[in-house]
């Protein structure tokens, strides 16, 4: 059995940064990750890319011989993928061990969690591989500077929650670059009354109805926990990490794979 994250989120959200964080980290704990850039416009990574999507298609190619915009260039080359599953993304699966552990780092577009069916698809196959998958749903700390925005973003990943079908892991990023994070306090671990009564202050009357309805399916899906993210700390990975191979149940079925470092002849590493 394989063992997968899906890591998503708004666009500038620190996908690729986490990534990079996390293959460091499990590097220093001689952890073995395989990182997948399923982002065909990225350009720069700050860790080893294991898979390419770029190896199959590029998004500056089909915008240049097709004539669209970033955004429909961006799903036209994830319908490529889709085509693909069978073929090319098959051929690079194989390439890996039973229990190897990989990590996804996707595009930003919403629309590719929320209704277009690629993710979707792409997670089925991925079980049909006998893959483990969790979602890590990324959203940035400064983005919850008031209520209105935080529904926003729980809505934002309660689409991809049912969009995907999968075990879910929410993450608020960029904890390191939050001046003060006690305004982040009552958003880590709300009281939905707390949300409620925060939300009708600021806005009109009629909309109360509205409101609690909002409330009340976020608080149903248990949608109001982040994990908060300091990616200068090696415990708050750490956590993170662990919740993830929790949800997967990573390590009840496999050992954890370890790196082979050459020893020199004084017996150090």
């Amino acid at each position: 059995m394989g063992y997968a994250q899906l890591v998503i989120g708004p666009a500038g959200s620190g996908k690729s940064t986490y990534c990079s964080s996390l293959y460091r980290h499990c590097e220093t704990m001689r952890r073995t990750i395989n990182i997948i850039n399923l982002d065909p416009a990225a350009e720069n990574f700050d860790y080893p890319v294991a898979v390419d999507i770029r190896e199959l298609i590029n998004l500056e190619d089909v915008m240049e011989e097709l004539g669209l915009g970033p955004n429909g260039g961006l799903i036209y080359c994830m319908e490529e993928l889709e085509d693909n599953l069978d073929d090319w993304l098959t051929e690079k699966l194989d390439d890996f061990l039973d229990d190897d552990y990989l990590v996804f780092d996707c595009p930003g577009q919403i629309e590719l969690f929320s209704h277009v069916p690629v993710l979707k698809n792409f997670v089925a196959h991925l079980q049909r591989k006998n893959f483990n998958v969790c979602v890590v749903y990324l959203l940035d700390s400064q983005f919850m500077t008031d209520v209105t925005k935080f529904i926003s973003g729980c809505l934002s990943s309660l689409s991809a929650m049912v969009q995907l079908e999968l075990p879910h892991v929410n993450i608020m990023s960029k904890m390191d670059l939050v001046k003060n994070k006690k305004d982040l306090d009552d958003f880590l671990n709300p009281e939905p009354h707390m949300l409620l009564s925060q939300l009708n202050r600021r806005m009109a009357p009629q909309f109360e109805k509205l409101n609690k309805a909002l409330i009340d399916l976020v608080d149903e899906y248990s949608m109001v926990s982040f994990i908060p993210l300091d990616l200068r700390k090696d415990d708050s990975i750490q956590y993170v990490l662990s919740q993830i191979d929790m949800s997967i149940q990573y390590g009840e079925d496999a050992d954890v794979k370890v790196k082979d470092f050459d020893i020199d002849s004084d017996g150090d590493e």
